[in-house]
């Protein structure tokens, strides 16, 4: 083969390639399968420990399933405490368990569940008034994690926050994450369910309660604002902060100190931090 002919040839091989590219280009691709989000049962816990938590809570157990062969631990335990009770308890496959939980940690067991039992602001108020306390209010505006919501729960319930209000839409509830993240702390706390949280903080606003939102470019630092008197905190979302006629509403904005690279903090820590400082300056004037 000359040099002419290889050249040739070479074009040629190159050629055919890029006619090859050219088709794959103009081929329609196949469409994207469109990502269903699971959505999120609120009658149903699961887990061994938050089942055996509802036991001892105002939480009515309507039935429980359990994984089939599994007898084990604390699932006996489970199936002893359900028969004491008149629960059923019923074996399934576990491939149904896995369709019916939030996740796939349910340990191979999953309690039914009358739905979560929320209060209004009249009830916070008056559990306040009975342990004759200043309200101490936690307000969260569109939080969509449930483990954030656990976490801010548990910690509400160790710090004396005598009720939590969520918000109706853009926000999570009262699932089987947020029992399981508060580690039974939702058993012992009042939450408030709302359709509108701007309102909401007006009617505290009569009721005396001071309201503050957290948020970065706050008016002054939590360690030195006054936290007399009735409180409520407004933690915002984790990624837009406060909603801007939550921020308006609310009648001062405090910030947390942060000297490391990073701007921001997670919103269940940010809530801790303020709750504490709420509880620190409630503990000392009792001492």
């Amino acid at each position: 083969m000359t040099k002419k002919d290889n050249k040739r040839r070479i074009e040629y091989e190159f050629n055919k390639e890029e006619e090859k590219r050219k088709r794959r280009d103009r081929a329609p691709r196949a469409p994207r399968e469109a990502v269903v989000e699971q959505e999120i049962n609120e009658n149903v816990i699961e887990g061994r420990n938050p089942v055996l938590e509802a036991f001892d809570s105002k939480i009515t157990v309507e039935k429980i399933l359990v994984s089939k062969g599994d007898s084990t631990g604390s699932v006996i335990k489970i199936i002893s405490i359900a028969k004491e009770k008149g629960i059923p308890v019923i074996e399934v496959d576990r491939r149904k368990l896995d369709a019916i939980a939030n996740s796939p940690h349910h340990q191979g067991v999953v309690a039914y569940i009358t739905p979560y039992r929320y209060v209004e602001l009249a009830d916070i108020l008056k559990i306040a008034s009975d342990r004759n306390e200043k309200p101490f209010i936690m307000i969260l505006d569109e939080i969509e994690d449930p483990h954030n919501l656990g976490s801010i729960i548990r910690t509400a319930e160790l710090s004396g926050v005598h009720g939590v209000i969520i918000p109706k839409r853009r926000s999570v509830g009262v699932n089987s994450t947020v029992f399981k993240t508060s580690a039974g702390a939702v058993n012992h706390m009042a939450i408030a369910k709302v359709t509108n949280i701007p309102r909401i903080i007006d009617e505290m606003k009569e009721e005396g309660v001071f309201v503050y939102g957290a948020d970065m470019k706050g008016d002054s630092y939590s360690y030195n604002t006054n936290f007399d008197g009735g409180v409520a905190l407004v933690i915002g979302n984790e990624g837009k902060g406060l909603s801007r006629l939550v921020r308006e509403k609310c009648d001062g904005i405090v910030s947390i100190p942060m000297v490391g690279k990073v701007n921001s903090l997670n919103a269940s820590v940010a809530a801790g931090i303020l709750m504490y400082e709420v509880m620190k300056s409630r503990i000392s004037k009792v001492k």
